[in-house]
């Protein structure tokens, strides 16, 4: 055998050894990628939401697709047949928690009265001038406004007439803990949540009927404060719970998705998402400085199945990083078997 011959066999073992190296490199990091994203989905799976980093990372859970699909394709590269089911599945399962959770069934009976709804999270008070020209534009009848200052509430006072607006409930306080409900229907004094931020509570008067109106606004899940946001989340599905099917609407900033369990168990308790409802419930809210595919919707208005949803917009209105929501909420007046009791179960949806 010549040297040339030799040669070209080494270089044949040589780029072999190389492929398989490669193979074997694009092979784990395929395992690496899909079990960290598998690990979140098994939070999912587990209707939980787990310690951080999960429930921050479970706000984005369809940005997971990006991550599953390099997985897949890593996995395909180093010829890995167990990380291509492996990616396949994974892929599967995100997609199959991408669709919306909840009942869609809108209410039956009737109409009995129309209330337009906004919440918007001001940033501080930064947002409050677009906020005024939203409101002067869209005219809701209950106005929802977290992370409401002193200034917030002062101008807020002055740009917007009591004869537009006569009715104020509101936790009047510094930075993110202000908070204020305005309506142009009766509103009567309630207790509202108690919280480290302010969220205040009422009950509306609409043409004769009481409708339960609480300000939702819990601690967000930053990394040290997850079981904070967990504990204020679970106070507000027990306020839902307690209306024992009483016509109700929860609005705010609820700093959670439909893909994070404490959220879920709020609608469990017997409510609709308006966006949901409305066929909305992915268009993100927060933040405003990525593109709008890339965020997050939890900006939620919330009401019990005796009101049917429509028109339900997110809005732009500047110096926030929050999109205001602004909806059309029905009530009916033959109110759904569904509101008469409180639903412990877990909802069949998603």
């Amino acid at each position: 055998m010549d040297s040339t011959t030799l040669t070209r066999d080494a270089e044949r073992e040589a780029d072999q050894g190389d492929r398989r190296r490669g193979s074997r490199a694009a092979a784990w990091a395929a395992a690496l990628i899909l079990a960290a994203v598998s690990t979140v989905l098994g939070f999912r799976i587990a209707d939980a939401d787990g310690v951080t980093p999960v429930p921050q990372i479970l706000a984005f859970l369809p940005w997971l697709l990006a991550p599953a699909g390099a997985g897949l394709l890593l996995a395909l590269l180093g010829r890995w047949r167990i990380g291509m089911v492996w990616g396949v599945a994974v892929l599967g399962l995100v997609a199959w928690y991408m669709e919306p959770y909840g009942k869609t069934d809108q209410a039956d009976g009737p109409a009995f009265a129309d209330l337009r709804v906004m919440t918007s999270n001001v940033e501080f008070g930064r947002g409050t001038d677009g906020l005024v020209k939203a409101v002067r534009k869209e005219k809701p009848d209950l106005l929802f406004v977290e992370e409401c200052d002193f200034g917030c509430a002062q101008t807020l006072r002055k740009e917007l007439p009591r004869a537009d607006y006569p009715y104020r409930e509101a936790v009047d306080a510094s930075g993110a803990e202000g908070s204020v409900i305005l309506a142009n229907v009766p509103l009567k004094s309630a207790d509202g949540i108690e919280a480290t931020l302010g969220m205040p509570g009422a009950v509306a008067d609409v043409k004769g009927h009481p409708v339960r109106v609480q300000l939702a606004h819990p601690m967000p899940p930053v990394p040290r404060g997850v079981g904070l946001w967990r504990s204020e989340l679970g106070d507000i599905r027990d306020y839902a719970a307690a209306g024992d099917g009483k016509s109700t609407i929860i609005a705010g900033d609820f700093n959670a998705t439909q893909d994070h369990a404490a959220f879920r168990s709020i609608l469990d308790a017997g409510l609709r998402d308006a966006a949901r409802l409305d066929g909305s419930s992915r268009s993100p809210s927060w933040p405003t400085a990525v593109p709008s595919p890339l965020g997050a919707q939890i900006d939620h208005v919330l009401a019990t199945p005796d009101f049917s949803a429509r028109d339900a917009r997110f809005l732009e209105i500047g110096d926030t990083d929050h999109r205001a929501l602004v909806v059309t909420l029905t009530l009916h007046k033959t109110v759904h078997k569904a509101v008469h009791k409180t639903v412990h179960k877990k909802e069949t949806g998603r």
